[in-house]
Protein backbone atom coordinates (compact mmCIF):
# COMPACT_ATOMS: atom_id res chain seq x y z
CA UNK A 1 0.00 0.00 0.00
CA UNK A 2 1.40 3.60 -1.05
CA UNK A 3 2.64 4.52 1.73
CA UNK A 4 1.04 8.68 0.95
CA UNK A 5 -1.94 7.05 0.85
CA UNK A 6 -1.53 5.60 4.06
CA UNK A 7 -0.05 8.54 5.75
CA UNK A 8 -3.06 10.76 4.35
CA UNK A 9 -5.88 8.70 7.09
CA UNK A 10 -3.37 8.24 9.54
CA UNK A 11 -4.94 11.38 10.98
CA UNK A 12 -8.31 9.44 11.37
CA UNK A 13 -6.95 6.22 13.13
CA UNK A 14 -7.05 7.85 16.47
CA UNK A 15 -10.87 8.72 16.00
CA UNK A 16 -11.93 4.95 14.45
CA UNK A 17 -10.15 3.57 17.52
CA UNK A 18 -12.64 5.51 19.85
CA UNK A 19 -15.52 3.09 20.79
CA UNK A 20 -18.93 4.20 19.71
CA UNK A 21 -20.76 6.39 22.32
CA UNK A 22 -23.69 3.81 24.06
CA UNK A 23 -21.75 0.70 22.10
CA UNK A 24 -22.41 -2.47 24.27
CA UNK A 25 -21.74 -6.02 24.06
CA UNK A 26 -24.73 -8.42 22.68
CA UNK A 27 -25.63 -10.69 25.64
CA UNK A 28 -25.35 -14.37 24.24
CA UNK A 29 -28.72 -15.76 24.81
CA UNK A 30 -30.37 -12.24 23.57
CA UNK A 31 -28.44 -12.40 20.33
CA UNK A 32 -29.47 -16.69 20.05
CA UNK A 33 -33.02 -15.84 20.98
CA UNK A 34 -33.44 -15.25 17.31
CA UNK A 35 -31.92 -18.58 15.95
CA UNK A 36 -34.13 -20.55 18.30
CA UNK A 37 -37.74 -18.54 16.95
CA UNK A 38 -35.84 -19.22 13.81
CA UNK A 39 -35.15 -23.26 14.22
CA UNK A 40 -38.54 -23.79 16.14
CA UNK A 41 -40.47 -25.15 13.24
CA UNK A 42 -37.85 -27.50 12.12
CA UNK A 43 -36.08 -28.89 14.88
CA UNK A 44 -38.26 -28.08 18.33
CA UNK A 45 -36.52 -29.01 21.83
CA UNK A 46 -38.79 -30.82 24.54
CA UNK A 47 -38.06 -29.73 28.11
CA UNK A 48 -39.68 -32.08 30.52
CA UNK A 49 -40.82 -30.84 33.64
CA UNK A 50 -38.04 -31.26 36.09
CA UNK A 51 -40.15 -32.85 38.91
CA UNK A 52 -41.13 -35.70 36.31
CA UNK A 53 -37.64 -36.30 34.29
CA UNK A 54 -34.67 -34.46 34.84
CA UNK A 55 -32.59 -33.67 31.95
CA UNK A 56 -29.33 -35.17 33.75
CA UNK A 57 -30.67 -38.56 34.33
CA UNK A 58 -31.57 -38.43 37.85
CA UNK A 59 -36.04 -39.12 37.21
CA UNK A 60 -36.64 -35.97 38.85
CA UNK A 61 -35.12 -37.11 42.75
CA UNK A 62 -35.22 -33.83 44.45
CA UNK A 63 -32.74 -35.86 46.91
CA UNK A 64 -29.81 -36.09 43.84
CA UNK A 65 -30.47 -31.92 42.73
CA UNK A 66 -31.62 -29.06 43.95
CA UNK A 67 -34.40 -27.58 41.82
CA UNK A 68 -31.94 -25.13 40.28
CA UNK A 69 -29.51 -27.29 39.32
CA UNK A 70 -32.00 -29.42 37.44
CA UNK A 71 -33.66 -25.59 35.84
CA UNK A 72 -29.71 -25.38 35.04
CA UNK A 73 -29.24 -28.27 33.39
CA UNK A 74 -32.23 -28.52 31.49
CA UNK A 75 -31.67 -25.04 30.58
CA UNK A 76 -27.87 -25.66 29.24
CA UNK A 77 -29.49 -28.46 27.52
CA UNK A 78 -31.66 -26.61 25.08
CA UNK A 79 -28.67 -23.46 24.85
CA UNK A 80 -25.99 -25.99 23.41
CA UNK A 81 -28.57 -27.41 21.05
CA UNK A 82 -28.47 -23.72 20.08
CA UNK A 83 -25.17 -22.97 20.16
CA UNK A 84 -23.87 -26.02 17.63
CA UNK A 85 -26.89 -25.06 15.14
CA UNK A 86 -25.43 -21.57 14.90
CA UNK A 87 -22.09 -22.71 14.58
CA UNK A 88 -20.64 -21.76 11.16
CA UNK A 89 -17.50 -24.03 11.31
CA UNK A 90 -17.62 -27.32 12.68
CA UNK A 91 -14.00 -27.63 12.46
CA UNK A 92 -10.61 -25.28 12.85
CA UNK A 93 -7.98 -24.89 10.30
CA UNK A 94 -4.59 -26.24 11.26
CA UNK A 95 -3.19 -23.44 8.99
CA UNK A 96 -3.55 -20.06 7.71
CA UNK A 97 -1.85 -18.59 5.14
CA UNK A 98 1.18 -20.50 5.56
CA UNK A 99 0.70 -20.25 9.63
CA UNK A 100 0.54 -22.99 11.38
CA UNK A 101 -2.08 -23.36 14.52
CA UNK A 102 -0.93 -23.79 17.86
CA UNK A 103 -3.79 -24.54 20.37
CA UNK A 104 -4.03 -24.23 24.87
CA UNK A 105 -7.14 -23.49 25.92
CA UNK A 106 -8.09 -20.02 25.31
CA UNK A 107 -4.46 -19.19 23.73
CA UNK A 108 -3.90 -19.09 20.32
CA UNK A 109 -0.52 -19.27 18.67
CA UNK A 110 0.09 -18.78 14.82
CA UNK A 111 3.79 -19.46 13.64
CA UNK A 112 5.40 -18.85 10.22
CA UNK A 113 9.23 -20.04 9.71
CA UNK A 114 10.63 -17.78 7.12
CA UNK A 115 14.16 -19.13 7.23
CA UNK A 116 16.23 -16.66 8.44
CA UNK A 117 13.85 -15.17 10.81
CA UNK A 118 10.13 -16.58 12.41
CA UNK A 119 7.14 -14.67 12.41
CA UNK A 120 4.74 -15.46 15.44
CA UNK A 121 1.12 -14.26 15.87
CA UNK A 122 -0.18 -14.77 19.71
CA UNK A 123 -3.29 -13.42 21.31
CA UNK A 124 -6.22 -14.80 23.41
CA UNK A 125 -9.95 -14.75 23.01
CA UNK A 126 -11.14 -14.43 26.08
CA UNK A 127 -13.73 -11.13 26.35
CA UNK A 128 -13.20 -10.75 22.63
CA UNK A 129 -16.52 -11.29 21.24
CA UNK A 130 -18.96 -8.11 20.09
CA UNK A 131 -21.35 -7.43 17.77
CA UNK A 132 -20.63 -5.85 14.38
CA UNK A 133 -23.21 -3.23 14.91
CA UNK A 134 -25.60 -2.04 17.52
CA UNK A 135 -29.28 -3.57 17.07
CA UNK A 136 -32.21 -1.41 16.83
CA UNK A 137 -34.56 -3.26 18.18
CA UNK A 138 -38.39 -1.45 17.69
CA UNK A 139 -40.80 -2.70 20.44
CA UNK A 140 -43.30 -4.00 18.13
CA UNK A 141 -40.78 -6.31 16.79
CA UNK A 142 -41.09 -10.00 16.63
CA UNK A 143 -37.81 -11.29 15.14
CA UNK A 144 -35.39 -8.48 15.05
CA UNK A 145 -32.28 -8.48 13.66
CA UNK A 146 -29.01 -8.71 15.59
CA UNK A 147 -25.80 -7.80 14.49
CA UNK A 148 -23.21 -10.77 13.72
CA UNK A 149 -20.75 -11.45 16.77
CA UNK A 150 -17.18 -11.72 15.69
CA UNK A 151 -13.87 -12.18 18.02
CA UNK A 152 -11.56 -9.22 17.54
CA UNK A 153 -8.88 -9.56 19.80
CA UNK A 154 -5.45 -7.64 20.97
CA UNK A 155 -3.23 -9.85 19.03
CA UNK A 156 1.31 -9.80 19.92
CA UNK A 157 3.50 -9.39 16.72
CA UNK A 158 6.89 -11.32 17.41
CA UNK A 159 9.71 -11.01 14.17
CA UNK A 160 12.53 -13.23 15.72
CA UNK A 161 16.06 -12.87 13.97
CA UNK A 162 18.55 -14.28 15.89
CA UNK A 163 18.60 -13.39 19.94
CA UNK A 164 16.44 -10.48 18.91
CA UNK A 165 12.82 -9.60 18.50
CA UNK A 166 11.29 -6.49 17.06
CA UNK A 167 7.58 -6.84 18.65
CA UNK A 168 4.46 -4.91 18.23
CA UNK A 169 0.49 -4.93 19.93
CA UNK A 170 -1.59 -4.72 17.14
CA UNK A 171 -5.96 -4.27 17.66
CA UNK A 172 -8.77 -4.43 15.01
CA UNK A 173 -9.90 -1.16 14.20
CA UNK A 174 -13.87 0.33 14.58
CA UNK A 175 -15.56 2.99 13.04
CA UNK A 176 -16.26 2.35 8.93
CA UNK A 177 -14.09 3.48 5.93
CA UNK A 178 -15.50 6.84 4.14
CA UNK A 179 -16.57 6.34 -0.02
CA UNK A 180 -13.02 6.77 -1.97
CA UNK A 181 -11.01 6.12 1.43
CA UNK A 182 -8.30 3.60 2.20
CA UNK A 183 -9.02 2.21 5.76
CA UNK A 184 -6.53 -0.32 7.67
CA UNK A 185 -8.55 -3.11 9.28
CA UNK A 186 -5.84 -3.32 12.36
CA UNK A 187 -3.73 -0.75 13.90
CA UNK A 188 -0.04 -0.64 15.81
CA UNK A 189 -0.69 -0.20 18.90
CA UNK A 190 2.48 -0.59 20.49
CA UNK A 191 6.27 -1.15 19.19
CA UNK A 192 9.66 -2.45 20.90
CA UNK A 193 12.70 -4.04 19.86
CA UNK A 194 14.88 -6.02 22.57
CA UNK A 195 17.32 -9.08 22.87
CA UNK A 196 16.71 -13.14 24.40
CA UNK A 197 13.57 -12.04 26.60
CA UNK A 198 11.48 -10.07 27.26
CA UNK A 199 10.83 -7.51 30.59
CA UNK A 200 9.42 -4.86 32.14
CA UNK A 201 12.26 -2.62 31.35
CA UNK A 202 12.36 -2.86 27.54
CA UNK A 203 11.34 0.17 26.37
CA UNK A 204 8.21 0.11 24.38
CA UNK A 205 6.54 3.15 22.05
CA UNK A 206 2.93 3.61 21.21
CA UNK A 207 1.86 3.85 17.81
CA UNK A 208 -0.31 6.64 17.42
CA UNK A 209 2.75 9.04 18.76
CA UNK A 210 4.97 7.38 16.08
CA UNK A 211 6.27 9.71 13.24
CA UNK A 212 3.19 9.47 9.85
CA UNK A 213 5.49 7.91 7.91
CA UNK A 214 7.45 5.14 9.82
CA UNK A 215 4.20 4.06 10.95
CA UNK A 216 3.33 3.62 7.82
CA UNK A 217 6.18 1.71 6.53
CA UNK A 218 5.82 -0.18 9.43
CA UNK A 219 2.35 -1.59 8.37
CA UNK A 220 4.29 -2.30 5.32
CA UNK A 221 6.74 -4.08 6.70
CA UNK A 222 4.06 -6.02 8.55
CA UNK A 223 2.50 -6.47 5.25
CA UNK A 224 5.51 -8.61 3.96
CA UNK A 225 5.84 -10.44 6.17
CA UNK A 226 2.23 -12.07 6.06
CA UNK A 227 0.25 -9.62 8.04
CA UNK A 228 -1.85 -7.89 5.66
CA UNK A 229 -5.33 -6.67 6.17
CA UNK A 230 -6.78 -9.85 4.21
CA UNK A 231 -4.83 -11.92 6.45
CA UNK A 232 -6.36 -10.03 9.73
CA UNK A 233 -9.93 -10.53 8.86
CA UNK A 234 -8.82 -14.46 8.40
CA UNK A 235 -7.89 -14.02 11.70
CA UNK A 236 -10.71 -13.24 12.94
CA UNK A 237 -12.84 -15.15 11.29
CA UNK A 238 -10.53 -18.01 12.87
CA UNK A 239 -10.63 -16.23 16.07
CA UNK A 240 -14.78 -16.30 15.93
CA UNK A 241 -14.80 -20.13 15.21
CA UNK A 242 -12.35 -20.81 18.32
CA UNK A 243 -14.25 -18.92 20.71
CA UNK A 244 -17.50 -20.14 19.97
CA UNK A 245 -15.98 -23.83 20.11
CA UNK A 246 -14.79 -22.79 23.25
CA UNK A 247 -18.33 -21.05 25.02
CA UNK A 248 -19.79 -24.16 24.01
CA UNK A 249 -17.18 -26.40 26.01
CA UNK A 250 -18.01 -24.33 28.56
CA UNK A 251 -21.58 -24.73 28.35
CA UNK A 252 -20.68 -28.29 28.26
CA UNK A 253 -18.61 -28.33 31.50
CA UNK A 254 -20.84 -26.56 33.37
CA UNK A 255 -23.79 -29.33 32.47
CA UNK A 256 -21.41 -31.99 33.77
CA UNK A 257 -20.62 -29.83 37.13
CA UNK A 258 -24.38 -29.11 37.98
CA UNK A 259 -25.35 -33.08 37.64
CA UNK A 260 -22.26 -34.23 39.50
CA UNK A 261 -23.22 -35.77 42.81
CA UNK A 262 -20.53 -35.95 44.66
Amino acid sequence: MNSVLRASVRSMRLLATIPKIGKSVQNRSIFHMVNRHNMASSSAITINHPSINCKCGCAGMSKLHTKGERELVEFLAEEIVAERKSQKSKTLPTEIDGFKVKLDGADVELVKDLGKEVVTISFNVNHTVDTEEEPEIAPEQDNPEFGEMKSKPTFEIDIKKGNKTLSFTCSFLQGEAQEGEYNDVFGIDEVTIFDGEWNDKTYAVAGDVLDGYLYDLLMNYLEEKGVSNEFAEKLSEFSTAYEHHQYIGLLESLSKFAIETK
